[in-house]
């Protein structure tokens, strides 16, 4: 019998509910550029505070659900979770500026070329502050990535600096993350509340001094800025479901999804401009990433030879 005939119908039927999840998740996010455009000339600022200010609101609604302000107390009287909390909720708001403004200023491109390099970010990351170890392939693939970056850095006279500050804000988000003690739902939530204070001052300023689009734009732009609230938790509850039932290297071939549409969306759709520089650094980054991929599935299959010859991992 071979092993995944072994499995039970309910692990078949979890999985394939993970990948649902998981693609739903990565989908929203790739078309988050479509989205944050119909904003039209609303600064960056005002955006993200909404954003912000109505997450919050959205989570504290989704908080009342029972066991989850245990989770949210957990995190905010663990003195190191909340410094930890305080340090991703400011990468994580920079990042959501970072994008918005590559947005609002026809730069998709930017976006597409931060998220493809995030992953490379991650292992970095690992390597310095995580103490892992870094296999041949995965050196092989950050050269790779770094001589994309190089060579658009060259061709154009100047740093990509939007799509690094976007890879190493959610890079460095996703380490933080990763050595907090709480999930997702609860972890967004005190940073959101955190952040709120700034966001909701920066609103009343502004508001007293009638710049502010919400209440002087019509209905539907009040409503596209309340809706920030549930298009930034909706796919991250469904990617902490996704990450709950599938495997770690099935997550990691979902997370091309994002970027990828953000390409097809800058070049077929806003028609950015892409040169033979951007096709070179692109192809770089793209073989850094197929030998990234293929790298973290031999390891995920070593681990599954092991274990199921009954040795440690």
């Amino acid at each position: 019998m071979t092993p995944s005939a072994s499995l039970p119908h309910s692990s078949h039927g979890e999985a394939g509910t993970g990948l649902l999840y998981g693609l739903c998740a990565y989908l929203v996010w790739g078309f988050f550029p479509v989205y944050f455009k119909a904003f039209g000339t609303i600064p960056s600022l005002q955006i993200v505070s909404h954003r912000i200010l109505w997450s919050v609101i959205f989570l504290m609604l989704l908080s009342f659900r029972p066991g989850r302000w245990d989770d949210i107390r957990r995190a905010v009287t663990d003195r190191r979770s909340l410094l930890t909390l305080l340090a991703s909720s400011i990468l994580i708001a920079t990042n959501w500026l970072v994008f918005i403004i590559v947005v609002g200023h026809g730069q998709v491109l930017q976006s597409s070329l931060g998220y493809f390099v995030t992953p490379f970010v991650s292992v970095l990351l690992g390597m310095i502050f995580l103490k892992e170890q870094l296999r041949p392939l995965q050196l092989i693939s950050l050269l790779m990535a770094a001589a994309g970056v190089i060579t658009l850095a060259i061709g154009y006279g100047s740093i990509p600096w939007s799509a690094l500050i976007l890879a190493l804000t959610f890079g460095s988000y996703g380490l933080l993350r990763k050595v907090v003690r709480t999930d997702a739902l609860a972890g967004l939530t005190v940073e959101t509340c955190i952040l709120v204070p700034i966001a909701g001052a920066y609103l009343l300023v502004i508001g007293v001094r009638g710049e502010g689009a919400f209440l002087s734009r019509g209905v539907g732009t009040d409503l596209l800025l309340m809706s920030a609230g549930v298009v930034t938790a909706v796919p991250l509850l469904l990617f902490a479901a996704a990450a709950r039932r599938l495997k770690l290297a099935t997550i990691g071939f979902l997370q091309y999804i994002t970027p990828t549409l953000h390409f097809l969306l800058a070049v077929a759709v806003y028609g950015e401009p892409f040169s033979t520089t951007h096709l070179t650094s692109f192809l770089c980054i793209w073989g850094g990433l197929v030998c990234y991929s293929w790298d973290a599935w031999r390891a995920v299959d070593a681990q599954r030879t092991q274990t199921g010859s009954g040795t440690q991992p």
